[in-house]
């Protein structure tokens, strides 16, 4: 049975990691050629392994990138062109939390400069070069789309802090994933007569290293949970389940939204009654 995202092309950015990794299976596992992209270069090395020994009808590109670098974002998307003729679906997930994150009177300027270089530079440079590429995609002429391209699915991760305020300080990260989010609604509507569909991914708290290492106590973990209905972090393979959604036709009539995929976080303003759910389901483990 064919997958869900079979003969496509996907790149996927911090695909060595968290929710990168994850999608990067699972894109291959639907049929997906991919183009593994990561700052950590044997991370995504250690992940294409993987791809190839599970999936050896799929090809795997891994390429070193700093998405804070235009000049790597567009190398990367003309390697993907290269490797495989077009581009079906740009995940722009790369992003960074540091540790001196925190309010306003104490975020340091070098902090803030970095982040926003890394999440929003990284991300709009990632929509401009992937929109260049799918316009060259072949014709789709059932869908009529105008300037004769194929159309594509980006993805941009975005956050929960985009739409509501984190308990504990992150000034810049939260700032720059609002922007993600602004800058991807607008896209969409640029473009939606292209047939290239731009959505948010925002996550809710999730339980990887990213997140892990800026709450890096119990005071602040435990902070995090209180507010969450769920009762627990969220993992990496959940997102990359929703990726999956946005990245296939199944999402076809879906642009411009914030996909929320957060243990109910932003739809609740106080925590679930009970004791906290520790563990994922068995299903995911």
């Amino acid at each position: 049975m064919p997958g869900r995202l079979q003969h496509k092309v996907a790149i996927i950015t911090g695909a060595g990691s968290g929710i990168g990794l994850e999608s990067s299976l699972l894109f291959a596992q639907e049929g997906a050629h991919v183009v593994l992209a990561d700052i950590n270069l044997p991370a995504a090395e250690s992940a294409a392994a993987l791809i190839q020994a599970r999936f050896p009808t799929v090809k795997a590109i891994v390429v070193k990138a700093d998405v804070g670098k235009e000049a790597d974002v567009e190398a990367l998307v003309a390697k993907a062109v290269q490797g495989f003729g077009r581009l079906d679906i740009m995940f722009n997930n790369a992003g960074i939390m540091h540790p001196n994150d925190s309010t306003a009177l104490d975020t340091d300027e070098k902090v803030w400069d970095l982040t926003m270089q890394v999440n929003l530079k990284g991300v709009w440079w990632g929509c401009k070069h992937a929109v260049l590429a799918m316009r060259q995609n072949p014709a789709d002429a059932e869908k009529g789309l105008l300037g004769g391209g194929g159309g594509g699915s980006v993805i941009n991760t975005a956050s929960f802090v985009a739409i509501m305020g984190a308990a504990t300080p992150q000034l810049a990260y939260t700032a720059s994933k609002g922007a993600v989010l602004a800058m991807t609604r607008e896209l969409a509507m640029v473009h939606a007569r292209e047939g290239i569909r731009f959505n948010s991914l925002c996550p809710g708290p999730l339980k990887t290293p990213l997140l892990m290492d800026f709450l890096n106590t119990p005071e602040k973990r435990d902070r995090r949970l209180v507010h969450l209905p769920m009762g627990r972090f969220g993992e990496a393979v959940e997102l990359a389940k929703a990726a999956l959604f946005l990245a296939s036709d199944e999402s076809s009539y879906m642009t411009g939204t914030d996909f929320k995929v957060d243990g109910g976080l932003t739809s609740c303003y106080t925590t679930a009654l009970g004791e906290p759910v520790v563990s994922p389901p068995a299903s995911l483990v």
